[in-house]
Order: structure tokens, then C-alpha cells, then sequence
């Protein structure tokens, strides 16, 4: 004996799909703050990065061990940190609003195949 199929109220999908849909604006938001912040962390690395490279080219330093110097520098090693901090931080939230697009797009595809 076949079991009768089980179908999800349609208001319980549109219920669902709003839901989603608020995430996903929400999501629109933090997505457009943490871009922000991630191009300003990047922004106050380089500055940084850039007066320390000077620092040390008029202070005669070695060429090649400059870099090595200014990267290691307390301050500049706390900026590159949080630079990659607000970068992993913008790309978790793509990849977050990318799952609830998954959602929102299974969501569709269960409410044509209720109808």
C-alpha cells in the first residue's frame, strides 16, 4: 500500500518565504557594513604599513629586510590582523547569504511542486 503524499500548507511556505526574505535584507545590510569595514581596515593597513616602510628607508635600513621589519612592527602586525579578521568576516557573510538564497530558492521549488 502507497502512502498518501504529504504536502507543506501553502501558508506555511509564504510564512517560511517571508521569513527568508527579511533575512536576506537584513543579510543586504551586513553584507554592505562588513564591506565597509573591511576596506577601511585594509585602508588603515596600507597607511600604516606605508609610513613604517618610510620610517625605516630614512632611518637606513637594509632594503631587503624593510618589509620583514614593518610587517613585524606591533602596530602593524595588530592592523594586518584586523584587516583578516574583517575580511573572513565579509566573506562568511556571503557565503551566508548565499545559503539563504539556497533556501529561498528551495522554498519556490517546493511551493510549484504543492500546488
Amino acid at each position: 500500500m502507497t502512502q498518501p503524499k504529504k504536502y507543506i500548507e501553502l501558508s506555511e511556505i509564504i510564512q517560511e518565504m517571508r521569513r527568508v526574505q527579511k533575512r536576506l535584507e537584513k543579510a543586504s545590510v551586513e553584507i554592505f557594513n562588513l564591506a565597509k569595514n573591511k576596506a577601511e581596515a585594509e585602508r588603515k593597513y596600507k597607511v600604516a604599513l606605508r609610513q613604517e616602510i618610510l620610517t625605516l628607508k630614512s632611518e637606513g635600513y637594509a632594503a631587503t629586510l624593510i618589509n620583514d621589519l614593518s610587517k613585524g612592527k606591533e602596530e602593524i602586525a595588530q592592523l594586518r590582523l584586523e584587516r583578516d579578521i574583517a575580511k573572513e568576516l565579509y566573506t562568511g557573510g556571503l557565503e551566508s547569504m548565499k545559503q539563504t538564497r539556497t533556501e529561498a530558492s528551495l522554498l519556490q521549488t517546493i511551493s510549484k511542486y504543492n500546488d
